[in-house]
């Protein structure tokens, strides 16, 4: 069992039970699959919006579904979701990981109706799928701007490109 590492349903009843200690919910969701320092501040400063961040984490099936394999490079994820979960659980800023199996946190956003959601500057409200059901039931959006231009994807082609190099 992974500290910090909740079902949808754990959740609901945590919240329930002690709505002082989530609200004001900060939800975010992605793949986080190799960590780095802009996941860290992104995630620092969407806890810094609420009393509680829970981290929506894409399954490895999902993962697979939103960045599909490419000749020459590894399939996604590197890191499977339950060791990407527990690393995720124990960064500071981060209250609660739930793992999703859909490739967009849709479903569980009806179901937790977070106060905040939140996303990267990367996004706008238009091209954001999850948009919808959270103004549907009143919810704030916030886009954090990217502080820092770091991704998995930027990572991964840097490390085949190096091993290119004579």
């Amino acid at each position: 069992m992974i500290e910090g590492l909740y079902s949808v349903e754990q959740l609901r009843e945590a919240i329930a039970y002690n709505p002082e200690q989530w609200r004001p919910l900060v939800f975010s969701n992605g793949c986080f699959d190799l960590i780095h320092v802009g996941h860290i501040r992104y995630l620092t400063q969407a806890k810094s919006l609420g009393r509680a961040l829970v981290v929506g984490l894409n399954s490895d099936r999902s993962v697979r579904l939103i960045k599909p394999h490419s000749a020459g490079y590894p399939p996604r994820p590197i890191i499977p979701e339950l060791q990407r979960a527990e690393v995720l659980s124990q960064l500071k800023p981060v209250d609660a990981v739930v793992i999703f199996p859909e490739s967009t946190a849709t479903a569980i956003i009806e179901q937790l109706q977070p106060d905040i959601y939140v996303k990267g500057g990367d996004y706008t409200i238009d091209t954001l799928p999850e948009a919808p059901t959270v103004k549907a039931y009143n919810g704030k959006i916030v886009l954090i701007a990217v502080e820092m231009p770091t991704s998995t994807s930027g990572i991964i082609n840097r490390i085949l490109h190096a091993s290119t190099q004579p």
